[in-house]
């Protein structure tokens, strides 16, 4: 296994020019909020970002020097394991932001731990079946005690609430799990008892039946719970194909409720119009493109499944996100990678991006 110190300067260009859009998105987009809730410092939201983007760029940096391998380190592992679950419970315990425990605070900064959690997961995930691929279909020795990490995870950050996310890592390491040979019969199974689960965490909150009820019928209910997505179909017909211009919307002014986190991409196709947000999806088309790229030349199984999971989480987000502001899937609190004001998920996806990119320097070049 030769080391190359040569990253894939095209990941490594569509990772920082989607965080630097990012910025300048987050900025137009929460300048009105910031000033009317801040004291006039229009600045607010994006002086936060910029201070998680320079520090996870550095992080980016250093990790795509070092040694991927690093993280199958078994304390290591264990560590990150038991630190990310311990974390998912005590914010279960902390206050309340709108309806949901998902946030920890540490003095003036907070953070998500179901942001941490998805990538250790991934890491645990890939040393796993690096160790036993060959016998994932063992259901009780291999398979069940994988499942069973995974669904700690799961339930965990699903009691915050947040199903959206839980399901977004799941389909990753379906797809992870498939890729090791998964049976269909597994999966079979897997999905007769997964999906009685997630209607019933649908039922059990109001407000996610809410949001199926929205989804399947905006004109039920307009000016309440169908209000934020008519905002952002509003907003993105307003675009056109160039947009209104930067900075020049309206939507964001107090009428698009999350117009910079969860709705940042109805601001990008209202000011940039359809070439912008059309480019926007070219960025994470080609983030894909090259992270599968690294992960089909990655020398170990180890590289190979890490690289895939990172490249699918990130991607995988982009898709509910944007596929939610079209209204094509029901509201989720899921942010736009790089993009999204959100200072948890921007330095983990830079994290990420670092380690996929130092697997890229292992990758043979071709």
């Amino acid at each position: 296994m030769a080391y190359k110190p040569s990253s894939d300067k095209i990941l490594f260009l569509t990772a920082s020019l989607l965080t630097t859009f990012g910025l300048v998105m987050v900025y137009s987009a929460s300048a009105a909020l910031a000033s009317d809730k801040h004291a006039g410092d229009s600045a607010y939201f994006f002086l936060r970002q910029l201070v998680f983007a320079v520090v996870g760029y550095f992080m980016m940096l250093w990790l795509m020097n070092v040694d991927y391998h690093v993280w199958q380190g078994r304390k290591l592992r264990k560590i990150l394991l038991i630190a990310s679950a311990a974390s998912l419970v005590m914010v279960l315990f902390h206050p309340a932001i709108n309806y949901s425990h998902r946030w920890l605070r540490v003095g003036s900064v907070s953070f998500q731990p179901s942001e941490i959690a998805k990538l250790v997961l991934l890491i645990f995930l890939a040393d796993y079946l690096q160790k036993h691929e060959s016998e994932i279909n063992n259901f009780r020795q291999r398979l069940l005690p994988c499942l069973a990490v995974v669904a700690l995870f799961a339930a965990l950050i699903v009691v915050e609430p947040d199903l959206g996310q839980a399901l977004c890592i799941l389909f990753v390491v379906l797809m992870l799990l498939f890729a090791a040979g998964l049976s269909w019969k597994h999966i079979g199974t897997g999905a007769m008892v997964g999906l009685p689960a997630i209607i019933l965490a649908v039922l059990l909150l109001p407000r996610r039946f809410e949001r199926i009820l929205t989804f399947l019928d905006r004109s039920q209910d307009p000016l309440d719970a169908a209000w934020q997505i008519t905002q952002a179909l509003t907003a993105i017909g307003s675009g056109g194909f160039w947009g209104v211009g930067l900075g020049a919307s309206t939507q964001k002014l107090f009428f698009l409720p999350e117009a910079h986190s969860d709705f940042i991409f109805a601001i990008i196709g209202e000011e940039l119009g359809l070439c912008g947000a059309g480019l926007l999806c070219l960025g994470f088309v080609l983030y894909f493109y090259r992270g599968i790229k690294t992960t089909l030349k990655a020398p170990d199984l180890f590289g190979y499944y890490l690289g895939m999971g990172i490249t699918l989480m990130v991607v995988m987000q982009a898709f509910i996100n944007i596929s939610m502001v079209l209204a094509l899937l029901p509201t989720k609190g899921i942010a736009l990678p790089f993009i999204s004001q959100g200072g948890s998920s921007l330095l983990m996806n830079l994290i990420a991006t670092g380690i996929l990119l130092n697997i890229s320097n292992f990758a043979e070049k071709t």
